[in-house]
């Protein structure tokens, strides 16, 4: 039966383009990874997951700090909330306290000192499970000592992965996975190859209905209680149609080189096995929140931090080189053949966004040497950073290429690395400019988040012909920017809005007068792009064979964004973008004429208002200009003066404009 919506008014976290008649499920609503660092007191962990009313796993491990090694935990609720279970060790369980530990309808609370959860000195990361059908659920049950007794489950589809542990005796987990089948089995706390035998599942496959133990005591001794952890495969179940995956359990062989895992969608976090040995055999966890899991780290530019369920250690680099794409994930997994098995959970959100606010944030600092911390409340994708009153660049760095890597619009420069990190990223709420010079060096930092309808990325490699490209944008981008990584070259910039009106401009940004500022609907993208697609030809500025490349894409979301074109008017003129609040981001170049074309932002952390506001050029390394009342905002949108120069408002001209509410 398909699902029904209505429009509606937006949710709490701002996102949601529908109200729910029948319930719509998305991956942000039942997963999330949240880092926090333990204070020996209590914290509250906000990470909108509902744990106290609808149940989940909560999985907690140290990662780094004086403290940073110490058992994993794992948190079964509503089971228990104060006995929790290590996936490093053999043990039956072990006491958090009554109150260390509460969960909320809207994540957990920590209420004293604890090693386990929250020790000052040590940083942390969550991962949290909530039981949903179709994706994950918890089920205990008592064994009888004989082979073929059946467990019945909640998950509403076969599992792909079961994670079995005795509650009651001190014996090894039992892992299955389906790429396995019922016949084989593996233990979370050990790094052995998969194993052969009936005991563990009695050579019985599970279904959407219930799974099958042998007589095993690892997962069925006589008056044993045991939890099980039950992971889904590609059972749909999500997205407003009710047809998206969200979690993948399979395997992949690697040979030594950078293998593609398919999975139709961009994962977030990833746990993999070697299955075939022994050697190397660790289980391994990665996430996008944490450092390293990466478009960079997937080219072997950078190694990704691992965690190892099978272990108390800190994180661990140097092991694997993986990262995400829009289709799966990729990386170097260690020399020879060997096999792996994986669990992927897809990248969120999934809800296209009605307030924004949960997608951009424009802030204001001055440079003290250190760091500065700037809120966002919400895990940044995308910085660009320009400093204010001082001659200076403008720097792209995002997440997706590492956070340590950047570029700028000023110089058509290759991606260059600092010593140390520009933008911290691992953050729930925040970026930390750990870079940013001393004295009164002032800047202004745009924020973005990746969401559906809005902004998305893709990083890609060229190939010398035409090349499709896929995206998770959901629309047609109608914003484009385009610039190598690997190569001296000018930005692109394309222009989107429909049929036989897309454009492809390059050598924009770089701000020189001998730039040509050229349209043409003939080269550059090879077809009109799409909701899934963008197309490229063969074209030397962004598709070089062997090159590697970065794509930021903008597009209309109603209420939050507008992607659109005006003419000049030489007179004060609104642009309606459908806002009702104003615009807080600006962003306006002059197409179609050659020579030097500017690209103006204003922004409502510097001032938007129907005065002197100041402005900055995005290709240009001159400070913000102030004194002038180009740009005001309006209920609606944004207006364009008469006092505007013609790279904004000359007669009969033609502008692009990106305008974030």
């Amino acid at each position: 039966m398909p699902l029904v919506q209505t429009r509606g008014a937006a949710s709490a976290q701002g996102f949601g383009e529908f109200a729910q008649v029948t319930a719509v499920n998305y991956i942000e609503d039942v997963y999330s990874t949240y880092l926090y660092a333990g204070n020996d007191s209590t914290q509250t962990i906000t990470n909108n997951i509902d744990i106290s009313t609808k149940g989940a796993l909560v999985w907690v491990k140290g990662r780094s700090g004086t403290y940073g090694v110490f058992d994993h935990t794992l948190i079964n609720t509503p089971i228990s909330n104060t006995k929790a279970y290590s996936s490093n060790t053999t043990g039956d369980g072990f006491s958090l306290g009554s109150t260390a530990f509460t969960p909320t309808t809207t994540g957990f609370n920590l209420n004293t000192a604890s090693a386990a959860l929250n020790n000052n000195g040590t940083n942390y990361v969550s991962w949290t499970f909530r039981k949903q059908p179709k994706f994950f659920d918890i089920v205990t049950y008592t064994g009888n000592g004989t082979a073929g007794l059946t467990v019945s489950h909640n998950l509403g589809s076969v599992p792909g992965c079961i994670i079995v542990k005795s509650t009651t005796s001190v014996i090894d987990w039992a892992v299955f996975h389906t790429s396995l089948g019922p016949t084989q089995v593996l233990n979370l706390n050990l790094t052995g190859a998969a194993a052969t035998s009936s005991l563990f599942w009695n050579n019985t496959a599970p279904t959407s209905t219930q799974f099958t133990v042998g007589d095993s005591g690892r997962v069925n001794g006589a008056g044993q209680t045991y939890v099980a952890y039950l992971f889904a495969h590609n059972a749909g179940g999500f997205g407003l149609t009710g047809t998206d995956n969200v979690i993948s359990c399979g395997s992949f062989t690697s040979s030594g080189n950078y293998p593609q895992i398919t999975l139709g969608y961009e994962p977030q976090w990833v746990l993999i096995k070697r299955t075939d040995s022994a050697t190397d055999g660790y289980w391994m966890l990665a996430d996008v929140m944490r450092p390293g899991f990466n478009a960079n780290a997937a080219l072997g530019n950078e190694t990704t931090y691992i965690l190892k369920p099978n272990t108390s250690e800190a994180e661990t680099t140097g092991v694997i080189y993986a990262g995400p794409n829009a289709t799966g994930f990729s990386g170097y997994f260690g020399g020879g053949s060997r096999s792996f098995i994986y669990i992927a959970i897809r990248r969120g959100p999934m809800k296209i966004p009605t307030v924004g606010t949960t997608v951009f944030a424009p802030n204001t600092a001055t440079g003290n040497g250190v760091s500065n911390t700037l809120t966002t409340n919400f895990p940044v994708d995308l910085s660009i950073d320009k400093l204010t009153n001082a001659v200076g660049g403008t720097w792209f760095i995002d997440r997706l290429r590492g956070g340590t890597q950047y570029l700028t619009s000023t110089t058509t420069a290759a991606e260059g690395t600092y010593p140390t990190t520009l933008i911290n990223f691992a953050s729930n709420t925040s970026i930390i400019n750990a870079n940013n010079g001393s004295g009164v060096n002032n800047y202004v930092d745009w924020a973005f988040r990746r969401a559906p309808s809005f902004f998305d990325e893709v990083c890609y490699t060229g190939t010398g012909s035409v090349l499709s490209l896929t995206h998770n944008l959901t629309v047609a981008p109608e914003f484009i920017l385009i610039k190598s990584r690997s190569d001296s070259s000018y930005w692109i910039l394309g222009a989107n809005f429909g049929a036989s009106t897309y454009a492809y401009k390059n050598d924009w940004g770089y701000n020189n007068s001998s730039n040509t500022q050229s349209y043409s609907s003939t080269v550059g993208f090879n077809a009109q792009p799409n909701a899934t697609t963008v197309s490229l030809s063969n074209n030397s500025a962004l598709n070089v064979s062997a090159s590697t490349y970065v794509m930021y894409m903008w597009a209309t979301c109603a209420g939050v964004s507008k992607v659109g074109t005006y003419t000049g008017t030489g007179a004060l003129q609104t642009i309606n973008c459908g806002f009702t609040s104003g615009a807080r981001f600006v962003l306006i170049t002059r197409s179609g004429v050659v020579g030097d074309v500017n690209t103006f932002v204003y922004d409502s952390a510097r001032g938007i208002s129907s005065g002197n506001d100041p402005y900055s050029l995005l290709e240009a390394t001159a400070a913000q200009v102030t004194g002038t009342n180009y740009v005001d905002t309006t209920a609606v949108g944004f207006q364009v003066t008469a006092a505007a120069p013609a790279g904004l408002n000359a007669s009969g001209g033609t502008y692009i404009f990106l305008a974030i509410a």
